[in-house]
């Protein structure tokens, strides 16, 4: 049970992740958030990025062997890293639609999954 509230945990605070770090960058088309400054863009991410952390530090609490979860240090950076990056590409091709999603990427993502297979190798 721990494995899927971890796993949970980390897609919602990936979701929240990367709406700070990379929404602004769409919100930019919305006629009165194209008129901020730098600095409330930034206060902006960093409230969303908040709820980040309100996900991000459970999830690595409840999924640390440390504190009785199923997962070493590395296998927890491991999984959130690819779970990350699959967020991030969800993201980006419902919110950004004129971004590709070509051959090579797909290779990379290949790549992940067997170091994500080689980290929770026995």
């Amino acid at each position: 049970m721990k494995v899927w509230i971890t796993i949970g945990l980390l897609i919602l605070s990936n979701a929240f992740m990367t709406l700070a770090w990379y929404g602004h960058l769409k919100f930019s088309e919305w006629k009165w958030f194209s008129k901020l400054g730098l600095v409330a863009v930034v206060l902006i991410s960093w409230g969303i990025a908040l709820f980040e952390y309100c996900f991000q530090v459970p999830a690595n609490r409840i999924g640390f062997k440390g504190h009785g979860g199923p997962f070493s240090l590395v296998e927890l950076k491991v999984l959130q890293e690819v779970i990350t990056l699959c967020v991030f590409m969800v993201f980006t091709v419902l919110v950004f639609r004129n971004e590709t999603f070509r051959w090579n990427h797909l290779i990379g993502f290949l790549f992940l999954i067997l170091a994500v297979f080689f980290v929770f190798k026995r």
